[in-house]
């Protein structure tokens, strides 16, 4: 018996396929293109769902005795359905601009702290309400032919089984979800003038939503038996799928963003954790919560890099059959590079959560090559999480260990140049997808398979390497660490 976890990201999609008892199966990639022109950062919900089918055939074909999928999705962005179920308008990424003056109608309406209070986020235009406020104001047509808004777990998981329901973690991710009473929020809601009939029902993570259409699973050569679960959002499938259960552990996920996420015993009271905007979610262990701290810009960074200055190399790497970004890594030199880098391409988000914000590159000299400015980029990164990760400890979270996931956590140098800035151990797990893998922890859960996610962890959660600080590079990156610090409030005025 075959348990499928399907990881929505908002650059591309995977499934991930183990047996029932812990053995890989299978993996798959599709990638697609969001849009980012005029202002606008938009994501086509067709796209997806023609890469998640395309995927769900591949596997089912490679795999027949898959007999439950899980889906995780990363959050905010969101598909208006008509009474058909078609799209009416493309999905708005957490990076667009839009929203900015509903949110703080707002917060003028109701105040901060009070938004943050019920909903466990700093209220900004990012999260799902302010956009969705725009989208009623600005379009308005689409907006009253509407019959569900959905976040793309919900979306696919809806299209799979005709159920529509969403996890709490999820939908935390909207700004309107009561992250205390597990439930939507009416005053929120009123206060957007948004119709509560149009979201999806809340369930707790990894909750089954029944088998899949019968015309589908024909169509995608599934079994007519194939359970689909609404897992969660993909930051806290990352922590599952890593075992990353207790306080004082967190996963580093390294996809399109970088994320570090702690475990929290509570919900904290510290000033300190609204000031810096830390989003507080409810864990998928049931009573725990996790936080987020993140730069919209991880992986990427790196993808910008290959595209716009990589081309001649990842010809060479395609011809040689190399991962492009092992074949960029073998060129990097030892030690820090003494470039600084703003990693703010697509404005800052913690502790600052400033979308006028811009990257910045300081500190180039003629003596700099291109491998070094790719280095830089993976510094600079590093650098903008130490940060958070220091504000995390003034607000009473301590992190004293890490675990890596992610794309990003493919890069053995990337892996030990983080263990040196941020001068903590950090594990590398057996697989990189640990998304994928909490979805198939959950998924399994929930089907029965696995009696409780302690026990999926022991199959499935494997540590194959531990990257230890290295004392001198640590100081070495500490002198550029403090210029570092200043550098946000030095560019921020010029930009």
């Amino acid at each position: 018996m075959a348990i499928g976890g399907l990881d929505i990201g908002t650059t591309g999609c995977k499934i991930t396929v183990y047996d029932e008892d812990g053995k890989f199966r299978f993996q798959s990639y599709r990638e697609y293109q969001a849009s980012r022109s005029l202002g606008r950062h938009e994501l086509a919900p067709d796209d997806v769902w023609g890469a998640v089918c395309g995927l769900l055939a591949e596997a089912a074909r490679a795999v027949p005795d898959i007999r439950v999928i899980g889906v995780t999705s990363f959050g905010e962005s969101f598909v208006l359905l008509d009474e058909q179920d078609r799209p009416l308008l493309p999905a708005p990424l957490y990076t667009d601009p839009r929203g900015a003056s509903e949110c703080q109608a707002l917060i003028d309406r109701l105040g901060a702290e009070t938004i943050a209070a019920l909903t466990g986020v700093n209220p900004h235009p990012m999260y799902s309400l302010p956009k969705l406020k725009w989208i009623k104001n600005h379009r308005a047509a689409a907006y009253r032919r509407a019959r569900r808004v959905m976040l793309f777990q919900d979306y696919l998981v809806y299209l799979l089984t005709g159920r529509a329901q969403i996890d709490y973690s999820l939908a935390t991710r909207t700004m309107a979800f009561d992250i205390r009473e597990l439930r939507w929020n009416e005053r929120l809601l009123e206060a957007a003038g948004i119709d509560r009939s149009l979201l999806s029902q809340p369930v707790p993570s990894g909750t089954a939503a029944g088998v899949v259409r019968e015309s589908l699973a024909a169509a995608l050569h599934l079994r007519r038996d194939t359970l689909i679960v609404s897992c969660c959002h993909d930051q806290v499938a990352a922590a599952v799928g890593a075992g990353v259960f207790e306080p004082g552990m967190a996963i580093d996920g390294t996809g399109t963003v970088e994320c570090i996420t702690p475990v929290l015993e509570s919900i904290p009271r510290s000033a300190g954790i609204r000031q810096g905007s830390y989003a507080i979610v409810p864990h998928a262990v049931a009573g725990k919560y996790v936080c987020y701290a993140f730069t919209f810009t991880g992986g990427v960074l790196l993808k910008w890099y290959r595209d716009q200055f990589a081309r001649y190399e990842t010809m060479l790497a395609k011809e040689r059959g190399q991962n492009v970004y092992a074949f960029l890594d073998g060129r990097i030199g030892e030690g820090p590079t003494g470039i600084l880098v703003l990693p703010h391409f697509a404005g800052a988000a913690t502790p600052y959560m400033d979308p006028g914000s811009k990257g910045a590159i300081v500190g180039l000299t003629l003596e700099h090559s291109a491998a070094d400015l790719y280095k830089a980029l993976m510094e600079g990164v590093t650098y903008e999480m130490l940060l958070n990760i220091e504000r995390l400890r003034q607000a009473g979270i301590d992190i004293r260990m890490l675990r890596a996931t992610g794309g990003g956590a493919g890069s053995k140098v990337w892996l030990q140049m983080k263990a040196d800035i941020l001068n903590l151990p950090i594990g590398a797990l057996d697989t990189g997808e640990a998304g994928a893998v909490g979805s198939v922890m959950l998924s399994g859960v929930a089907a029965g398979i696995f009696p409780d996610l302690e026990s999926a962890a022991r199959l499935l959660v494997l540590e194959k390497a531990v990257y230890h600080p290295d004392p001198r590079q640590h100081q070495a990156y500490q002198t550029l660490y403090a210029r570092y610090r200043e550098l946000y409030a030095a560019v921020r005025p010029l930009v």
